[in-house]
């Protein structure tokens, strides 16, 4: 209420002003209640252009740089993360071709190992074939030898009871024998 009673006070001087000056009539006249009008009306303006214009243009910028901000700072995290990822890519890269240098390296060692291991076996198989071959050899070379001796022996008896003209008895066809046997090796040995 005390606003309605400063204004209508306010009018009354400014009608009392108003009603005084036109009497007067000075050449320059300033018309209060214009001017303080045109202040209020002005003083108006400017809340209304804040509160419609300034403040809302204000929150879209405000709005836009934390946008842009947080887009620069969205963009410089992913240089960083490609980065990363980057170096990440490459150790993965050089760890996948170590190992891989490693299987290799292990599987022509396991290969190398496999194949002297072969090798050894077959020369100890072979060895084993020579020997058993040399063995049977040796046994019937003398196998035949004795055979060769049996029938040479039974030959010289023949013929020595032919040239004889007698029969040969058990103990002398021995003792003929034992003595054909020992010249025979006799000459085996210096063979």
């Amino acid at each position: 209420m005390d606003l309605l009673a400063a204004v209508s006070v306010v009018g009354r001087e400014v009608a009392r002003l108003t009603a005084e000056g036109e009497a007067a009539e000075a050449l320059f006249q300033i018309n209060l209640f214009q001017v303080i009008i045109a202040a209020a009306n002005a003083f108006v303006f400017l809340v209304v252009i804040w509160v419609f214009a300034f403040k809302p243009v204000a929150a879209m910028l405000a709005t836009r740089r934390e946008r842009i901000e947080q887009g620069l700072k969205d963009a410089e995290q992913a240089r960083h993360d490609r980065e990363s990822a980057e170096q990440e890519r490459l150790a993965t890269l050089a760890e996948a071709r170590r190992e891989a240098n490693d299987i290799l390296a292990r599987a022509q060692k396991v290969a190398q190992e496999t194949r002297d291991a072969d090798i050894a076996a077959t020369r100890e198989e072979l060895e084993r074939m020579r020997e058993r071959a040399s063995a049977e050899l040796d046994a019937e070379k003398h196998r035949a030898i004795a055979d060769l001796r049996a029938e040479v022996a039974d030959l010289a008896l023949a013929a020595a009871g032919k040239v004889v003209g007698e029969s040969m008895t058990g103990d002398r066809q021995r003792r003929l024998v034992e003595e054909f046997l020992q010249e025979s090796a006799a000459g085996d040995a210096r063979n």
